[in-house]
């Protein structure tokens, strides 16, 4: 019955099984050691490309939430023209229910000369009315905007070949506090780094991201009260509009 040697693992996968086991002079040893190092190494480098991913979708996550948020003002700039059309058109629809009056009869037409005026809206400078997006939406933007570059530094259709992540023999100037924290293999520390780098990266984007989204509340709430205001008053200039109607065929 042959003896198994020291280093046997019954465990141990398929893809260990060409490692060669401990002999004279320790050359199994040193091999295994060298495919455990090899092992971190590449297993290390897979988790650096991990989260240069995920904070390149972030990224563009974000781009589209910026996005979503100017077509949402543009949206609530929409809406608030459309009121102020409303509200021109019932001052409208006022104004010739008082001409309706004078013409029917002369007591209308006297009720009307001493009956005070409705009021007049200003009209708006340039045609274009004046809509501000909630003050949270606003710092949310402003702060993603300022990640545009780092979107187009991290898409791989927009960014520059850099090789620095594969410079290992470049000096590394970290603290010798942050430098304890790492390991001494200087391209297993670079890797370490990064992987820190991004997930430091990954929890700003995060933050910008709530911002963001709890802006986009605020805004659509907003927009939401804006909607029911409008329908009230357009159910009540189509009341308005019939009765309108409804006199002028009677004259």
């Amino acid at each position: 019955m042959s003896a198994l040697p020291r280093s046997y693992n019954p465990f141990a996968e398929d893809d260990d099984e060409d490692v060669a086991p401990a002999g004279p002079g320790g050359a199994g040893g040193a091999d295994r050691q060298r495919f455990l190092q090899q092992e971190v190494l590449r297993r290390s480098a897979a988790t650096a490309d991990s989260t240069t991913r995920s904070l390149s979708l972030l990224y563009e996550s974000e781009r589209i939430g910026v996005a979503a948020s100017e077509e949402l003002i543009r949206q609530g700039e929409a809406l608030k023209r459309t009121e102020q059309m409303v509200d021109k058109m019932d001052q409208d629809l006022k104004t010739s229910q008082r001409h309706i009056n004078s013409i029917k009869s002369v007591w209308g037409g006297l009720v009307n000369y001493f009956k005070a005026k409705p009021p007049e809206s200003k009209p708006e400078q340039n045609g274009a009315p004046e809509y501000y997006a909630n003050s949270r939406l606003k710092e949310a933007m402003t702060s993603s905007k300022e990640q545009e570059s780092k979107y187009q530094e991290s898409h791989p259709n927009l960014r520059k070949l850099d090789n620095s992540d594969n410079d290992f023999n470049k000096v590394d100037l970290v603290s010798s506090v942050q430098r304890d924290a790492y390991p001494k293999n200087q391209q297993l520390r670079a890797y370490h780094q990064k992987i820190d780098n991004n997930l430091d990266e990954m929890s700003s984007g995060l933050s910008r991201l709530k911002s963001l989204a709890l802006g986009l509340q605020t805004e659509i709430e907003e927009q939401d009260d804006m909607l029911d205001r409008l329908t009230k008053k357009v159910e009540t200039l189509d009341v308005n509009i019939k009765n309108t109607d409804r006199k002028v065929r009677q004259l």
